[in-house]
């Protein structure tokens, strides 16, 4: 019996010549479609469909350091903060042609740092979705491949943010309508840049409108960082809440209804970034969030900007607006306070210490 002859896998040169172009215009059309007449690109994916070609990126890379990949990383992939990041990231990467490598840190910045040095090779760019590595090891990755910081202001480095004071005045002005004049913030990851601007903000649009506000924290930007900073609140309680993200505000809300407090009319909570878990909580949590699948999408736009050779002084930082999404975890200052089941007795030598009632 003889075994049938292995059929070779179509080559680049097979390619080109069935569609009649040179072969650097069928590496062209596959690496950088944008440099390619439309119609002879599609002309000629349609004939490597046909022989069923496929490109291999890491073998074109060798002698042209052009993968057609770049990476993203964010510091916990298990957030839903990052899921809409990441959508809007990878449509804007496939347009190109781009394929994104994702990497989670895990709110690591010495996992973060290990994980883009191994993809370093293999990537044309990064993107960095609020990184927690110092600014002087984003500022060595930055001379390395072309990079684009979400979330992240670093002086030289390109980045695209949130309007972290317009989110806060959004909170804060909600906050204030309805009678409130009395905040806790739940501090978020000491090395989050977003955190440490929601908290001077706070501070300074707080004091103009003569609002009293005080930090509890730091706490993990997660449900069980709520729990902790529920069993904080409740020995110095105010009338309303910020919380860093809204998986803290919701372990928050959760703890404080198993001590029998009723949200909102015991407190009124706020958290940042509405993800898709929000809208289901009970009451439903209100928050304030950009568009984050726009925060994807313009970093890797900037990014492969850079990648096709724009100055990285050219490129302009970008402050996205927020909106504030009311629900029903807010409502009116409450008249007196009431007790809670299983609230701590408050110790006598902080009495003193406690913010001005707000009657």
């Amino acid at each position: 019996m003889h075994a049938t002859p292995r059929r070779s896998a179509p080559t680049i040169y097979d390619v080109a010549a069935a569609a009649g172009v040179a072969p650097s215009t069928v590496s062209r059309a596959f690496s950088r479609p944008d440099r390619v007449n439309a119609e002879t690109a599609a002309r000629i994916r349609a004939v490597a469909e046909e022989l069923g070609y496929r490109t291999n990126p890491l073998a074109r890379a060798l002698p042209t350091g052009q993968t057609s990949m770049i990476a993203l990383a964010s510091s916990d992939i298990t957030n839903p903060y990052y899921f809409e990041i990441i959508r809007g990231a990878q449509t804007a990467a496939a347009e190109r042609g781009y394929t994104t490598l994702l990497a989670d840190a895990q709110e690591s910045a010495s996992l973060e740092r290990e994980g883009l040095d191994r993809t370093l090779p293999t990537v044309e760019g990064l993107v960095l979705a609020s990184t927690r590595m110092s600014d002087s090891s984003i500022r060595m990755l930055a001379k390395q491949r072309p990079l684009i910081a979400v979330n992240r202001d670093i002086t030289d480095v390109p980045h695209v943010v949130t309007d972290h004071a317009m989110s806060v005045r959004q909170a804060v002005d909600h906050l204030v309508e309805l009678g409130h004049r009395q905040i806790t913030y739940l501090s978020g990851p000491e090395a989050a840049w977003a955190n440490g601007m929601r908290w001077r903000s706070l501070r300074t649009y707080a004091a103009d409108l003569g609002v009293h506000v005080r930090r509890l924290g730091p706490y993990p930007p997660t449900a069980s960082g709520g729990v902790q900073a529920a069993d904080d609140f409740r020995e110095h309680r105010t009338s309303a809440v910020l919380a860093y993200n809204d998986l803290l505000a919701i372990g928050f809300m959760r703890r404080l209804t198993a001590f029998g407090a009723r949200l909102p009319q015991d407190v009124s909570v706020v958290g940042f970034d509405n993800i898709f878990v929000s809208a289901l909580t009970s009451p439903g949590l209100t928050t304030v969030a950009p568009p984050l699948r726009t925060l994807g999408s313009m970093a890797v736009h900037n990014l492969l900007a850079l990648i096709g050779g724009a100055n990285p002084a050219h490129v302009r930082p970008l402050a996205l607006p927020t909106r504030l999404y009311v629900r029903e975890s807010t409502g009116p200052v409450p008249a007196r306070r009431r007790s809670w089941r299983g609230l701590l007795a408050e110790p006598e030598a902080t009495r003193g210490n406690r913010l001005p009632s707000p009657h």
